[in-house]
């Protein structure tokens, strides 16, 4: 179970692969399951795969309802026309509102559209990282992508989350590897590890770990709902 704090705002972004949809989606899932109202906000408009308002009718079978692209989950349509309906969740208090932007600096510029509703103080703005993948493989890309985000939308990033992972091949080896590079990252950014992403078949086995003890944050089991298993089958 995750606990919120006071902020109903939360915007996820991390580079292509690094998982934050499926963050996203777990996330709100979690927080929905608690009975918190929740809403999700798809501003990922640059990625045309493994995107929130593919799974709309799942996610508002758990209680959550889904905001995105005006042609709604039309993956052929790649047409970047948001629906008018996205300010909804922000404008209404009563609501967690978690939105996934896009993957790279490019991609979440989108986020400058809704920049009112981002007053410092008020809202999360949360840097997933895989460090198996090639772009936040090392401190210095990590770091380029981090900043990127910032400059070209104007916000401040206010914690990090790792979530290494090889999808369903992760090992507690890669979840480790990720906490000790997210924790150097940390200290070079000055911002807090605020979260450690673990796949679900994994997750009694951290708990069980020694690696618990260099953990002081919360750990989201993620199912991989975005991605079906036949992707994952090899030819």
């Amino acid at each position: 179970m995750i606990h919120i704090g006071d902020k109903r705002i939360l915007l996820v972004a991390g580079h292509y692969g690094s998982g934050k949809t499926e963050f996203c989606i777990n996330l709100a899932i979690d927080l929905a399951e608690q009975g918190i109202k929740t809403a999700l906000v798809d501003l990922d408009i640059v990625n045309p795969y493994f995107r929130t308002r593919e799974k709309t009718q799942f996610l508002e079978s758990k209680g959550i309802k889904v905001y995105g692209n005006f042609y709604k989950t039309e993956i052929t349509m790649e047409i970047p026309a948001l629906s008018a309906e996205v300010r909804t969740p922000l404008e209404d208090p009563t609501v967690y509102t978690i939105i996934d932007l896009g993957g790279n600096s490019a991609g979440a510029l989108v986020a400058i559209q809704f920049e009112k509703y981002f007053v410092e103080g008020t809202y999360e703005f949360l840097d997933v990282i895989n460090k198996n993948r090639p772009e936040t493989s090392t401190i210095e890309g990590a770091v380029n992508h981090f900043h990127g985000i910032e400059e070209r939308t104007g916000l401040k990033f206010t914690g990090l989350i790792n979530n290494t992972h090889l999808l369903r091949e992760t090992t507690i080896e890669d979840i480790q590897k990720g906490l000790e590079f997210c924790e150097e990252l940390s200290n070079i950014l000055k911002v807090p590890l605020l979260f450690t992403g673990c796949p679900n078949y994994l997750y009694e086995q951290l708990l069980s770990s020694k690696l618990m003890e260099k953990i002081n944050h919360q750990i989201l089991p993620i199912h991989f709902i975005m991605r079906d298993t036949w992707l994952d089958k090899k030819l």
